[in-house]
Formats: structure tokens, sequence, C-alpha cells
């Protein structure tokens, strides 16, 4: 009897062995599970707010911008009410977070690309950036060969030296003829 009774509580603790192993593993995931689930209620991944944008801050993007109205007048000092709406607006787009480059592309999707300062280095507008420096270089080239063809003595010239001699003379001999047949 006492040896049934030992099977019979060896095995309940080996039940309850099985039970735990069993138990604790799930009671482990519902339990990162929860945590995990909360952590959005409780604001953990939650940015910080914005703080309001310095008028340094908008006239530095506004200062990049022109105005779309008024020709040839950046958006940082253009007085009209349109362009201090616009600068608001950049104000209102910076505390929301966005960059600079988000805003510019913001005003050239509403505006077009002439309100950069700068146009893009895209398409034929790239031109205008290679070609000054390729001119200038050209130039400067043609100018430094000119001089220096100029600057020797004889070489241009006796080429073409000796031609104009062949001429002078014969111009000289028949003016020197005609001299003396009139004598």
């Amino acid at each position: 009897m006492e040896d049934a009774m030992s099977k019979m509580q060896n095995s309940k603790t080996q039940g309850r062995k099985t039970q735990n192993a069993i138990a604790l593993p799930i009671l482990l995931a519902l339990t990162c599970g929860l945590v995990l689930a909360s952590q959005p209620y409780q604001k953990v991944f939650a940015q910080q707010p914005v703080p309001t944008p310095s008028d340094d801050q908008v006239n530095q993007i506004a200062h990049q911008l022109y105005c779309p109205v008024c020709e040839d007048t950046p958006l940082d000092v253009c007085p009209t009410e349109a362009c201090r709406q616009w600068r608001d607006l950049i104000r209102q787009q910076l505390s929301q977070g966005w960059t600079e480059q988000q805003i510019k592309q913001y005003f050239v999707q509403q505006y077009g690309v002439r309100v950069l300062d700068e146009p893009p280095q895209t398409g034929l507008n790239w031109l205008i950036y290679i070609l000054p420096p390729v001119i200038i270089l050209a130039g400067a080239f043609i100018l430094f060969r000119a001089l220096r063809m100029w600057t020797k003595p004889g070489s241009a010239s006796a080429a073409s030296g000796s031609k104009d001699e062949t001429v002078k003379d014969e111009y000289v001999a028949r003016f020197e003829e005609e001299l003396k047949k009139r004598k």
C-alpha cells in the first residue's frame, strides 16, 4: 500500500512539473505580449512637441525662395500680405517637423521652379553651372596662345616677311625704273 501511495505521489509531482514546464513559458509569452501591446498607449514612442520656429529659421528658408507674385523679390523681405502668409506657412510646416528640402519642394509644386533662388541642376539648367568656367578657361587659353605668338621674335613674321620683302623689292624696283624714265 505504501508502494502504491508513493507511486501516486511521484506521478502527482511529475504531473505538476510537466504543468509548470508548460505553464511558465505560456505565462511569460502572455506577459511580454501585454507589455508590448501597451507600449503605444503609454506614449513611449511619441515625439516631443517641436518648438515654434524662430523668425531666423523661417527667414533662412524664405531667403532661398522668391515671391511668386512680385518679381525678383525674396520671400523674406517681400512686404505683401501674400508673402506674410507664405512665411506663416513655412513657420507652420517647420513646427510640424518638415525639412527645408520638403518645404522647398512644396513651393515648387505649388508655384513652379521660378520660386527657387537657384535653379535645380537638372536638364539644360546644368549648363548654367558648367558653361561660364569652360568659356573663361577657353578664353584664357586662346589669349595665352595669342600672347605667346605675338611675343615670339620673328617666328610668324619671318615666314610672311620673305614674301613681303619680295613684293616690296619688286615694287621698289618698278618705282625706281619709272623715276629713271621720267628724268
